[in-house]
């Protein structure tokens, strides 16, 4: 009797996995990644500049390097630059060495001949129309390294949101054409995940400067270009 009983209960065991194997739909999808781009002029400019300065003697070249960057400041503060936009970013000191030549058969000792002092701050300028005059102005006043300038954007984030629909839209287009292709029809949205999205790095001059006045530094801003991806799965229906 038990073993009957067992026998019945593994038939309608294997029974109901087989119907539920067999009922399942068959689920049909397609996924596409969508990309949107829109450009846009900076408004903001970040600039990387210091002042390096070299003696024979650590007291005086960081005398000489801290009163220039005094004049760097007073330059920020009559432009309007606010102090929460000024940062030191950078503030080296060390020793330049003599090497004399190597002697094989006499051991070499470098010796110091000098200091080296480098301060360098990060400003961000608000007001683009001010940048060439305040780079002009920084480097009359004693700023012989300007490491870098980049172009930015303050508030993204009504741009970026043109950018998520237009990547939504772009997934669209790109679902309907494979559907087409397969002569199927695109159905409801089933998943969306947004990529990590990022604006390319803007294009950095590095050089140091050590130049005369003169009326401004010409400045091109150009524009910036705010990306964003999206991966989207639709459901595909037959066409009816």
């Amino acid at each position: 009797m038990h073993q009957q009983v067992w026998m019945y209960l593994v038939i309608l065991t294997t029974t109901m996995i087989a119907s539920s194997v067999w009922a399942a739909p068959t689920e049909r999808f397609v996924s596409v990644t969508g990309v949107g781009r829109v450009s846009a002029p900076p408004d903001m400019a970040t600039v990387r500049t210091g002042v390096v300065s070299e003696a024979t003697d650590a007291n005086q070249a960081l005398s000489e390097n801290s009163r220039v960057v005094q004049g760097l400041m007073s330059v920020l503060d009559k432009a309007g630059i606010a102090k929460k936009d000024i940062q030191t970013s950078n503030f080296n000191v060390r020793p330049n060495y003599d090497r004399p030549p190597r002697d094989p058969l006499q051991r070499s000792v470098p010796k110091i001949v000098g200091y080296h002092v480098s301060n360098q701050i990060t400003v961000r300028v608000r007001e683009l129309e001010k940048l060439g005059d305040i780079l002009d102005a920084l480097v009359t006043a004693g700023s012989n390294d300007v490491s870098g300038i980049s172009f930015g954007i303050a508030d993204t984030g009504g741009l970026m949101n043109q950018a998520r629909r237009a990547a939504v839209e772009d997934a669209r287009e790109r679902a309907e054409l494979y559907a087409e292709s397969a002569d199927v029809r695109v159905g409801k949205v089933l998943t969306i995940s947004e990529q990590a999205s990022r604006s390319p790095a803007p294009p950095r001059m590095r050089r140091a400067m050590a130049m005369e006045a003169s009326d401004s530094v010409p400045i091109a801003a150009g524009e910036q270009e705010l990306s964003v991806s999206v991966h989207v799965s639709y459901e595909l229906t037959d066409n009816r």
